[in-house]
């Protein structure tokens, strides 16, 4: 469980550092976007996370005013300049009181992509969008 926990905090903390915000209804949402081999090969393998040069990653969390991270279920897909539409898969990450939300997504170098994300929870709900150019290494 310790190795666990550790794992996430990684995965946690070097995503953080990476994310943007907006706002949803009465919530901030913190999200990125990064290939997945930012991520160490135990920790992709905790999460099993396939960790390769042309996969990318989603993290998101969902904060209230008061920086609590809340549960709200969330789908949404990546649409690329050419069209191309991949539905989201989310998986839910917790640890502590943290609660965080990660999608994968193949891409192809250059790939710049739409992601539109739809939150929902019995209290509110609503939908954000942003774009992310993914490079291979």
């Amino acid at each position: 469980m310790f190795k666990m926990l550790i794992s996430a905090l990684v995965l946690f903390a070097s995503t953080q550092a990476l994310a943007e915000t907006t706002r949803v209804g009465d919530w901030t949402v913190h999200y990125s976007a990064f290939s997945s081999t930012f991520l160490t090969p135990e920790v992709a393998r905790s999460y099993n996370i396939e960790r390769s040069r042309f996969n990318g990653l989603l993290n998101i969390a969902v904060t209230d005013d008061e920086g609590k991270t809340q549960q709200v279920a969330l789908s949404g897909q990546g649409k690329n300049l050419i069209g191309t539409v991949r539905e989201l898969t989310f998986q839910t990450v917790r640890e502590g009181d943290a609660i965080y939300y990660i999608a994968q997504y193949p891409f192809r170098n250059e790939d710049n992509v739409l992601f539109t994300i739809d939150i929902s929870h019995p209290r509110q709900g609503g939908q954000f969008s942003f774009r992310h150019t993914f490079y291979t290494d």
